[in-house]
């Protein structure tokens, strides 16, 4: 019997497939191939190798923890049990406090693809990212199995533009544009890759649904698994194209992939690519809201967060209460965002650090968790050092969890206490 203090078990091995694809293949796959084309030229290739390489073993150290230890507090659980309490609910807040924020920057960088391709001004691009937001609180209301399917679907559509792209740009692929191959020496690959690294985070994002896995370790492991081998391979053949084609030096590094579509096929193509952008930031905006819908309800159970974000809805058992908060957040953000005060760069930036410290919180409770696991021991300990190694270039962003842990110090003082 479905206890009131439990999720429903709705995700199936597709659903999960579709939420880690989403989650991963975020607004990066627009913008970073031809970025990093640009820091280091075709020479970029070898940092994509190497981190469609290193993906398997991050998508994994989260994987096989969720298909353990299934908790709507994801990686905050696994910290927990790995470090007590106090560090589980530290790690919780952390990922919770960089959605409100995570996500208004996806919409709006969608919403940006629309209004450049549609000709539109600034006002439409927050109305746009203002309805995204507002489909992705939506879907997670109805339930998990909703959103799983809306993201099958979605996936589908990227997937098939990105493909599409591709098969685009190949009569367009030239020898003479990948010489000279190391234009910047090595340093420039190594640059190349912090920046790849991003595009590589989100896995950890799907484990806060892992409660609602109908077969954790099936649709953990193996899900994950699929959805490693599927984005890698994305990644991979956007950042040849882009290269190939040097688009990232004709459209401008930014828009590498709008430059492809629109060649081939005009302004349609604009219009493909514009649709494009929306799509994978209303499919990331999603999976992360739906996350941290699940992380504020658990860290709400366990008593590290005010009680009422416990409260579910009583037709379709959801975190109401955690997605009304997470709404006035997303309201304030594309306020302050929309007054001028603070702009896009600022706002991408903030949750950086936060993330980063999510992740590696996730991989040092993979190290302890798993022993008796050898492979997952090998593959959390080689999560947690690359993640560390990127965690230096957050740089100024590291000042927002410092915010954090005194909120969290507010809410805990004033709330049950953490033993």
């Amino acid at each position: 019997m479905q206890s009131s203090n439990e999720l429903k078990k709705t995700i199936g091995m597709p659903q999960a497939v579709a939420l880690y694809v989403s989650a991963v293949l975020g607004s990066g796959v627009l913008i970073v191939p031809g970025l990093a084309a640009e820091l280091a030229g075709p020479a970029s290739l070898l940092a994509w190798g190497g981190m469609v390489l290193l993906i398997l073993p991050l998508a994994l150290s989260m994987g096989l923890l969720s298909a353990r230890y299934p908790n709507a507090g994801g990686v905050s659980h696994f910290v927990t049990l790995a470090f007590g309490p106090r560090a589980g609910a530290m790690v919780g807040w952390f990922f919770l406090m960089s959605v409100p924020i995570g996500a208004p920057v996806a919409s709006l960088t969608g919403a940006g693809y629309m209004t450049a391709a549609l000709g539109l001004g600034e006002g439409a691009r927050i109305a746009i990212a203002a309805t995204m937001l507002t489909a992705g609180l939506l879907i997670n209301i109805v339930g998990m199995q909703l959103a799983g399917k809306v993201q099958i679907g979605v996936v589908i559509a990227i997937i098939a533009v990105l493909i599409m792209t591709f098969i685009l740009a190949v009569p367009h692929l030239e020898s003479s544009h990948f010489e000279p191959f190391m234009p910047h020496r090595w340093m420039s690959v190594g640059q190349a890759g912090a920046i790849l690294f991003w595009c590589f985070i989100g896995w950890e994002a799907v484990s806060h649904l892992s409660e609602e896995f109908t077969d954790p370790r099936k649709a953990a492991i193996k899900g994950v698994t699929i959805a490693a081998v599927i984005v890698g391979i994305l990644y991979f053949l956007t950042a040849l194209a882009t290269v190939g084609t040097q688009s990232y030096l004709h459209g401008g590094a930014d828009v590498s992939l709008v430059w492809i579509i629109s060649q081939a096929l005009g302004s349609w193509g604009s219009l493909i690519a514009g649709l494009t952008g929306v799509f994978i930031c209303t499919a990331t905006v999603i999976a992360y809201t739906g996350a941290a819908s699940r992380v504020a309800f658990a860290l709400a159970r366990q008593g590290a967060a005010p009680q009422w974000l416990t409260r579910l809805s009583g037709r379709f058992h959801t975190p109401i209460a955690a997605l009304g908060f997470l709404a006035i957040c997303f309201i304030l953000v594309l306020s302050i965002y929309s007054s001028g005060l603070v702009s896009l760069t600022t706002l991408i930036q903030l949750p950086n650090a936060t993330f980063i410290l999510t992740y590696l919180g996730g991989c040092a409770a993979g190290i302890r968790l798993l022993k008796g696991n050898r492979t997952g021991v090998i593959i959390s300990w080689i999560s947690f050092i690359a993640t560390a190694i990127i965690f230096p270039f957050a740089g100024w962003a590291v000042l927002y969890p410092v915010v954090i842990v005194i909120l969290y110090g507010l809410v805990s003082r004033n709330g049950k206490a953490i033993e």
